[in-house]
């Protein structure tokens, strides 16, 4: 079934203020809805491989399979909505393909031994978004005022306050913010988590590396979202701006993503009232 809503999409990165290059990676793809970042870890350069393979396995894998289901041009499709569950599946499969490859690659090249990288992937369907994430790359959503964290950070912080040994606040004061629990292509295999959201009209959804939550908090994302909601080019800038203000000390990379009512196409009545009227108008 087709997306149900329109979307409206931002993408920007930016190096920070005290890393040499930028190790994040982010596509998007509005005819398919997807977006997708990573956030890479390793030596030298290392990093930006394993990010740029997470996004462009993931962006090939989705795009294929989500063509190959479509009916050629012309020909009406005999199913109107996928397989229940289907999206869900594709997006675990893609981020495990995209495992691999970082893997295979980690052992054949010297250079890349070590690397991995987070991932935030947002697959938006029907009347939906499916989200799979691995490790401390965020997605956020603010609905109606309020601003929520939708994935949940797979970093030894968040361990500890799960296992209730700090609060937060004693967590975020006490401990490296940048201690991944899983990444992929640290292992062969990894774990995978995937939700799903229905959407609203005028949702925005924000996918970010922790550049930018590390430096900016929760409430700052809150109220400058809030500010800059009917502009998301304004809102990305502002954002990226605050992360440089707070020290930018790693990589900072912001995907916006807006959900707005389709516009229904006029029937043939409405589009000769138009003719009509504007015959009318050229005739007065």
């Amino acid at each position: 079934m087709p997306l149900a809503f329109e979307l409206e999409i931002v993408n920007m990165s930016d190096v920070g203020k005290k890393r040499p290059h930028n190790e994040d990676s982010s596509v998007t793809d509005i005819q398919n809805g997807l977006v997708v970042l990573a956030d890479g870890m390793g030596g030298y350069k290392s990093g930006e491989v394993a990010s740029a393979i997470a996004v462009t396995t993931i962006l090939h894998d989705i795009v294929t399979d989500l063509r190959n289901k479509r009916p050629p041009k012309g020909r009406k499709s005999t199913a109107t909505t996928q397989p229940p569950g289907h999206e869900a599946a594709l997006l675990r499969n893609s981020i495990n393909h995209a495992n691999s490859n970082i893997y295979t690659m980690a052992k054949k090249d010297e250079q890349c031994q070590g690397m991995g990288t987070t991932v935030v992937t947002g697959l938006f369907h029907d009347d939906k978004v499916s989200i799979g994430h691995v490790g401390d790359s965020r997605m956020y959503r603010l609905r109606e005022g309020k601003l929520q964290q939708m994935t949940k950070d797979h970093s030894l912080i968040q361990e500890l306050i799960d296992r209730k040994l700090y609060t937060p606040e004693e967590a975020y004061a006490k401990m490296p913010k940048n201690l991944v629990t899983r990444g992929l292509g640290l292992d062969i295999a990894v774990e995978v988590d995937v939700i799903e959201e229905k959407l609203l009209p005028e949702d925005i959804y924000l996918v970010c590396s922790d550049g930018l939550n590390d430096m900016v908090n929760d409430e700052e994302i809150h109220l400058t979202l809030s500010k800059y909601s009917a502009n998301l080019v304004q809102a990305a800038t502002s954002l990226i701006q605050l992360a440089n203000k707070n020290g930018g000390k790693d990589n900072i990379s912001v995907v916006l993503v807006r959900v707005k009512n389709k516009v229904p196409k006029p029937g043939i009545n409405g589009i000769f009232n138009k003719l009509l009227n504007r015959f009318t108008e050229a005739r007065g």
